[in-house]
């Protein structure tokens, strides 16, 4: 049975491990996602930053750690690589609180725009089709593409595709939001379109988990910040203090690259 009160943390990850074969790419992490917080995974590519957000709604299954959803604690069954998830209803029950936003789209090209972001609140959590196209079109007003409702995904540009895929999560109504990288795929003046929406997002006091290289946007929206170096945190903290006044060498080093 869930634990969960106001203070329990949507999500919270202690000691978590995570191998592919011989190679072990999360060695040992803590992540506590506080609701209504913004937490923001930054690093160097391979750091293991979109590693640990798969392994937080169970897209990849870890080796070693505890996982909770609310207080819930994820039940395991194996160990090491043969670790997985004892109980599929509990999967899908967390997986459907846990609206993930990829670097890319990941819209259905048959399927119009509104079409997309009622799909799954439809089909996965049955709800009425009337009711889920309501909120679906104020979703897409949420984050201004109200106009583009029937339009195809081939027919936007890539800020309003994200954009879409954002309404998309939002419409599962879910207890946390999960980016990896919004704006990466995205040209500069598009990714200024993601980056507003997301900060709304934030100010509104959304649960969400940042993978980003988009250091201005995890300053301005994070009320915490992880440094992922080689599978390990190598440094934590707010923000302030995080760019203000980097305590490591290395994470000194990494601001100084992506300032360049």
């Amino acid at each position: 049975m869930s634990a969960d009160t106001p203070d329990t943390p949507v999500i919270e990850i202690r000691d978590l491990h995570k191998c592919y074969g011989p190679l072990e790419v999360l060695k040992g992490v803590d992540l506590v996602a506080p609701r209504g917080n913004v937490i923001s995974l930054i690093g160097s590519s391979g750091s293991g930053k979109s590693t640990l957000l798969r392994c937080c709604n169970l897209l990849e299954d870890s080796q070693q750690g505890d996982i909770r959803f609310e207080g819930e604690a994820v039940r395991w069954k194996g160990e090491g690589l043969d670790r997985h998830p004892a109980d599929r209803v509990q999967v899908t029950r967390i997986r459907t609180n846990l609206s993930m936003v990829f670097q890319q789209f990941n819209l259905w090209a048959h399927l119009t725009i509104l079409q997309n972001v009622m799909e799954a609140p439809v089909t996965v959590l049955k709800r009425d089709p009337k009711e889920v196209e309501a909120k679906a079109r104020q979703y897409l007003a949420k984050v201004g593409i109200a106009d583009k409702a029937d339009a195809w995904p081939a027919q936007l540009s890539g800020g309003q595709q994200q954009r879409a895929a954002i309404a998309r999560a939002l419409c599962m109504e879910p207890r946390a939001l999960l980016f990896d990288e919004p704006t990466s795929a995205l040209d500069p003046e598009l990714e200024q379109e993601v980056v507003r929406v997301i900060k709304a997002l934030a100010d509104e006091g959304r649960t969400m988990i940042l993978v980003t290289h988009d250091m201005k946007l995890a300053a301005d929206c994070s009320d915490h910040v992880i440094f992922l170096h080689q599978g390990r945190i190598e440094e934590e903290g707010p923000p302030a203090s995080l760019f203000g006044n980097p305590q490591s060498a290395r994470l000194r080093g990494f601001l100084s690259a992506t300032a360049a």
